[in-house]
């Protein structure tokens, strides 16, 4: 915070559809093909950063410098160690199962010390769900040289939840990330939108 002017907004996203949508698709697959609500908050992070660049790069060299793809930092508690934000690279591009298979094994591998330096360095725009914890809204702090932060909370017993942006003033403004949120909140309101890659 010391680096960068920080600025929050916080929305309150309807995720019945979402939810519905998930527990019908899961109800076709087996078990450990089963997708996750966190797949789907990655991919509708990374379709609105296509559409909100500037929400999606780096702080250098006093300018900023637009990411090549959308590599979403997924914060990942490794439990007695501390916390850990490795990149999804190229989510943008994944469908939803790549993205849930990525997804598990990136986990995983995170917490047996396993990542690759690219997946720790090359995060363009990072996400932290911390609602599996029972927190109902996160107001993070952005990971320099990146420019925002997404932050969710555990879905409401009348299916929605907390979504929270952290921005740099530096290179965008409320009004910017209040477009951002809305586009989030449309895309989890059509998960079918969010099942294919580009």
């Amino acid at each position: 915070k010391r680096e960068i002017p920080h600025y929050y907004l916080i929305s309150t996203i309807s995720l019945s559809s979402a939810l519905a949508w998930l527990e019908e698709e899961n109800s076709k697959r087996d078990i450990l093909q089963r997708i996750l609500l966190a797949a789907l908050l990655v991919k509708a992070v990374a379709k609105a950063s296509m559409d909100y660049p500037e929400f999606n790069g780096f702080w250098r060299n006093d300018r900023f410098e637009p990411a090549s793809s959308v590599n979403v930092g997924m914060a990942i508690s490794l439990h007695k160690q501390g916390l850990i934000a490795p990149a999804l690279l190229s989510a943008e591009k994944l469908s939803l199962d790549q993205v849930m298979e990525k997804l598990r094994d990136l986990v995983e591998r995170a917490r047996a010390g396993t990542l690759r330096g690219s997946e720790i360095s090359d995060a363009s725009i990072t996400l932290t769900n911390l609602g599996d914890l029972g927190v109902d809204q996160v107001l993070g702090i952005i990971y320099p040289p990146q420019v925002a932060l997404i932050g969710f909370g555990k879905p409401s017993s009348s299916g929605s939840v907390t979504a929270s942006l952290s921005g740099d003033h530096r290179v965008s403004d409320g009004a910017r990330g209040s477009l951002f949120l809305t586009r989030l909140g449309r895309l989890l309101s059509d998960p079918e939108c969010l099942r294919k890659g580009t």
